[in-house]
């Protein structure tokens, strides 16, 4: 709680740093987002936090139209939201960039507490779906080795297993959305409570690949629409 309450004190004057910095060109990215270090590692690496994700390696389609979305307050979580609030699109979409460009170790991880029937249960839906539902694999969307794929689908390499639960169920719930047509709301509302802890599991437990490059755009054909694109031009 304390370190919460921190971080809440020290957001406003990091947002004037990042734009400052940002209009005087001083420093480089990694001076102008430790604030950014605090939550989600050096480099978005990730922490041992079960709800701060690992930003490094992700598409920068994906993480600018994230960092749109808390800004503009679709996408809520008020220190994301009260940092950003005053950034302008260009300096989002240089955040954006360097994330994307960064290949960091992940820290260490705590072994999974799942067991193999829902370990089984997560990959069987990853890797293949669930036709009868209409729930695709993930691997459609999100790569072969699931590191995402350019522009805008991010890697799940690498999450923990209660912040993938987290975001699965605000997609269902429609607590978090993303632009029309929304293809993971569609995707989530069919996935079963126990479908959810299934995925988390088995994704959270797969290690990070020799290469965690996203896929080249167009690698997949992804089975339905969505309308999570880079944003071109503003938003």
């Amino acid at each position: 709680m304390a370190a919460f309450l921190s971080l809440i004190l020290a957001l406003p004057v990091a947002g004037t740093v990042l734009a400052q910095a940002a209009v005087d060109g001083k420093d480089g990215m990694d001076e102008r987002l430790l604030a950014c270090a605090a939550c989600h590692g050096a480099q978005g690496a990730g922490t041992d936090s079960d709800y701060f994700p690992r930003l490094a390696g992700k598409p920068a389609g994906y993480l600018l139209n994230q960092l749109v979305a808390f800004r503009d307050g679709r996408r809520k979580y008020a220190p994301m939201n009260y940092l950003l609030e005053f950034q302008p699109d260009d300096y989002l979409r240089k955040m954006a960039e360097y994330y994307a460009a960064q290949r960091p170790p992940l820290p260490p991880r705590p072994p999974t507490d799942a067991g193999k029937d829902v370990l089984d249960r997560g990959q069987t839906l990853v890797t293949q779906g669930n036709p009868a539902t209409g729930v695709p694999p993930c691997g459609s969307c999100h790569g072969p080795t699931f590191t995402g794929m350019e522009p805008g689908v991010p890697g799940l390499v690498g999450l923990r297993a209660n912040y993938i639960s987290a975001q699965l169920g605000a997609f269902r719930y429609g607590t978090r959305t993303a632009i029309a047509p929304d293809c993971m709301q569609t995707i989530a509302s069919s996935l079963t409570e126990a479908d959810v802890a299934a995925v988390a599991a088995w994704l959270s437990s797969l290690p990070m690949p020799a290469d965690p490059s996203p896929a080249r755009k167009g690698s997949n054909a992804m089975p339905l629409a969505c309308g999570s694109q880079p944003l071109e031009g503003g938003h």
